[in-house]
């Protein structure tokens, strides 16, 4: 196998692409519903987000619709809180249609669009 550098590099930050690469392919022979929906994975992504929501004070009002959107309005316990953030990937998953998909059978413009649908989301893999 012979690998080259992509010239130019993608336009991605690369330590969220390194941590959704390894979540990813953490379990490769699991579909990618099943490695993000772990409750481990869940923690993760909801400190994720809470941490970058807290981060962009100025963007604020943008990322409470999206809560609200996706948690149906309420989503003050810690439950809600994961539940919502599962609604999202569930969401991201099926819109972009790798839901059953695994991670060894993708290639790189997959995963880019993978990560900008998460990213456009409001959920991100490192901070």
């Amino acid at each position: 196998v012979r690998m080259e550098l992509k010239n130019p590099p993608p336009p991605v930050n690369f330590v969220e692409w390194d941590g959704m690469i390894r979540l990813l392919f953490n379990r490769k022979n699991k579909t990618l519903r099943s490695v993000l929906m772990t409750k481990s994975v869940m923690k993760l992504l909801e400190e994720n987000r809470q941490t970058v929501k807290s981060l962009d004070k100025g963007d604020g009002a943008m990322v409470d619709a999206r809560e609200e959107d996706a948690s149906g309005g309420n989503g003050s316990s810690s439950k809600g809180k994961s539940s919502a953030v599962a609604a999202i990937v569930e969401r991201v998953l099926s819109e972009t249609g790798f839901s059953a998909q695994r991670a060894r059978n993708l290639d790189l413009d997959d995963f880019l669009q993978l990560l900008s649908a998460f990213h456009e989301a409001g959920i991100h893999f490192t901070v």
